[in-house]
């Protein structure tokens, strides 16, 4: 409040209380960021949020009331429990292993300085962005009797699938790990190493608690992934080794329990949520770490008198051998895939890849049809995926002063990621239930070619949020505030400022919203018309017909597919044009 005097001679007004003026915003300011929110909100809901809760409550209505009574069914089974303690068990023992081999990783790929370190990164990540399916494969054509590994009699065991899991996520941790690992101030090392501290004791008190946000944000997207894993499990434990996701799709297609269905996906939400909440928290720690870690890195780091050469220290030395060995596993099941591939009665030939040109048994096209079908689908999933994904991320990327605000803006950040970890078979069902007319409208939209890239986008959105959201978030808002100050409208800014920086990471948003695309199998297996399988469908059915030939096709069509994958993701790493530490 002001106080204002009224002049005169020796005498003063009372004074006045006034209030200073809110500051209006802009009509066109508001609509824009209105529309921002209300276009990513409008997909969700109508493309997510509706069909998994039309499908979620076909299991609990009953001639037209509500009916809970299927909780009590479900959970008076054994296989119930039987398959949650599968879930959460294989979940926690994948994660405690990933976290375990990928922090040596982390060290040795982006604190060590070798040549070829940039090829070695790109091969790390190559399992993450494989569809499930080829791992499933990959994995099974290792360990099947027969297979280099086939004397351990691992197929359809538990340790397979575990194996399986650190294959597809141990790229996580190494870059989320690394990603702050590599932009800590290392003067804190260095002076506790100066002062006798070993290069164990100095990781474990400084570096390590440094560490500590990325490493549970690391772990918890792992636990998200493993425990909503579909095509991995599906292929190497079949019903023996079931999920809840597995579980659901089983419940739905083979025993027609919708029930049972509606209340595996609840425990899952509930699930999902709980990770995604405890993600979050980590993740903004490890945003601040990184702020911290930045702010860092500008100042000359401290040079001592004596600093210790840690290269040839045992620590480092086993964090490199570690590293070595699990690349070397990594590169196992993929070389074997293409060797297998490649056998042809007892010889070698590409009799496999031949065929692919042909119908494939009990399919009308041919796998190179399929693959073209996927990347079409993937081309139009993705710039969905781009469209939705680069609004949320822009909308999210804000920092208000309000305190409600900003928790409106993090929970708006946390409704996108939901779909990482609902089931894709309870999406994909619930299309089929919901997109007869959907809205009213007189149209089937189960008969349009647009559903199955809908589909897709939905799982795709979260990755380019999570590729284009810390470019954004690490913007400076002085740069912001000083365009401003100069005279620049909001949209100038936004135009200018936050644009071309967000560019330099849609080339690796692409790449991971193209890969997950042509990977994506839950929702697709539902969707997909019979005349236009994706390639992983294809693969799917090529496994489950008998025959060697069959099996060798599914070999051929999986190679096609981890090439077109990498080759993709390869790409979008060249494109990205030095993105600010990325974010999983």
């Amino acid at each position: 409040m002001t106080s204002l005097t009224a002049p005169g001679p020796g005498r003063t007004a009372p004074a006045v209380a006034v209030r200073p003026a809110r500051r209006r915003l802009p009509v066109g300011r508001v609509l824009g960021w209105g529309l921002a929110v209300a276009v990513p909100v409008a997909f969700l809901a109508v493309f997510f949020a509706w069909p998994v809760v039309v499908m979620v409550g076909k299991g609990f209505v009953t001639d037209g009331r509500l009916d809970l009574s299927g909780f009590a069914d479900v959970f008076s089974r054994p296989r119930t429990w039987r398959i949650v303690g599968q879930t959460l068990g294989q979940a926690t023992a994948a994660t405690v292993l990933s976290v375990a081999l990928g922090v040596p990783g982390a060290y040795t790929l982006y604190r060590r300085r070798f040549r070829g370190r940039a090829a070695v990164r790109a091969l790390v990540t190559v399992p993450f962005v494989l569809p499930t399916v080829v791992v499933g494969v990959a994995f099974r054509s290792l360990l099947v009797d027969g297979g280099p590994l086939g004397f351990l009699h691992l197929d359809g065991t538990f340790a397979a699938i575990l194996a399986a899991l650190v294959f597809f996520n141990y790229a996580v941790v190494v870059r989320a790990v690394g990603g702050l690992w590599e932009r800590l101030d290392p003067r804190a090392t260095q002076a506790a190493r100066g002062l006798g501290a070993s290069p164990w004791r100095a990781f474990r008190t400084v570096e390590l608690p440094a560490l500590a946000p990325a490493i549970w944000s690391a772990a918890s997207l792992v636990f998200l992934f493993c425990a909503t894993a579909f095509g991995t499990v599906l292929i190497l434990g079949g019903t023996r080794f079931g999920t809840i996701e597995t579980e659901i799709w089983i419940q739905t297609t083979q025993f027609l329990d919708l029930r049972a269905a509606a209340v595996l996906s609840v425990v899952q939400l509930v699930v999902v949520v709980g990770v995604l909440t405890i993600a979050g928290r980590a993740r903004a720690r490890r945003e601040r770490a990184l702020s911290l870690a930045a702010t860092g890195t500008a100042v000359r780091p401290l040079t001592l008198r004596r600093r210790p050469a840690d290269d040839g220290h045992p620590l480092a030395l086993a964090a490199a051998g570690v590293t070595a060995v699990v690349l070397l596993a990594i590169a196992v099941p993929l070389v074997n895939l293409v060797v297998r591939s490649l056998r042809v009665d007892g010889g070698w030939g590409l009799d496999h890849y031949r065929a692919l040109g042909a119908p494939a048994p009990g399919v009308p096209v041919s796998v190179w049809q399929a693959a073209a079908t996927s990347v079409e689908t993937a081309v139009d999933a993705t710039v969905i995926a781009l469209v939705v994904g680069g609004l949320v991320a822009l909308v999210v990327s804000r920092r208000p002063r309000r305190r409600a605000a900003r928790r409106a803006v993090a929970g708006f950040d946390a409704l996108f990621m939901l779909p990482l970890g609902v089931s894709a078979v309870t999406v994909g069902f619930g299309f089929l239930v919901t997109m007869d007319r959907p809205l009213g409208l007189a149209v089937d939209l189960r008969t349009s070619p647009l559903l199955v890239p809908i589909a897709q986008a939905v799982v795709a959105v979260p990755l380019v949020v999570r590729t284009v959201l810390p470019v954004l978030r690490a913007i400076d808002p002085r740069l912001r505030e000083a365009a401003g100050t100069l005279g620049a409208a909001p949209g100038r800014v936004l135009r200018t400022l936050d644009v071309p920086l967000a560019a330099r990471s849609v080339g690796l948003a692409i790449g991971f919203a193209f890969a997950a695309s042509l990977g994506e199998f839950g929702a697709t297996s539902f969707l997909a018309r019979p005349d236009r399988p994706t390639l992983p469908v294809m693969v799917f059915r090529l496994i489950g017909r008998p025959g060697p030939d069959n099996y060798g096709m599914a070999l051929a069509a999986s190679v096609v597919l981890a090439a077109l994958t990498a080759a993709i993701v390869a790409l979008a790493e060249r494109l990205r044009a030095g993105q600010v530490g990325g974010d999983w």
